[in-house]
């Protein structure tokens, strides 16, 4: 019997909550689904991937102090069809790649984009036959 049934969202706290949600709705994609204030008095906003159940919870509050990202410490992976052409996307918005591209001779790759508050965004081109790394 399996402990719980599946991921529903993860959670990432920022301090400026529109220009987050501009940022991965203009930049990635994503679609805001629902927003509302916690009973604790935080902002919540959901937003939703191409073709995944899981959300991504964007949560805003100030009451508890402002948010400090430190490197390396966590980040989100999303699949693109192409670096190359969405290196061209994000260069539209004045956005590079933080990282990379890093490409496989055999095909696909990886690259890194910064999200506002240090959060970093993975890219990956994956191949039939790999997974992008």
């Amino acid at each position: 019997m399996a402990i719980v049934k599946k991921l529903l969202h993860t959670r990432y706290r920022v301090d400026d909550l529109e220009s987050t949600i501009k940022f991965y709705t203009e930049i990635l994609g994503l679609t805001e689904t629902r927003r509302h204030k916690s009973p604790r008095g935080s902002e919540l906003v959901f937003l939703a991937t191409p073709n995944s159940e899981e959300e991504i919870e964007i949560c805003s509050y100030p009451s508890s102090g402002g948010v400090q990202v430190q490197e390396d410490l966590t980040h989100l992976a999303f699949e693109v069809e192409s670096l190359a052409d969405f290196e061209k996307h994000i260069q539209a918005h004045g956005i590079e790649y933080s990282d990379g591209p890093h490409m496989k001779e055999s095909g696909g790759g990886f690259a890194f984009i910064d999200a506002p508050e240090g959060y970093e965004i993975e890219l990956i081109e994956k191949t039939n036959d790999n997974n992008g790394y």
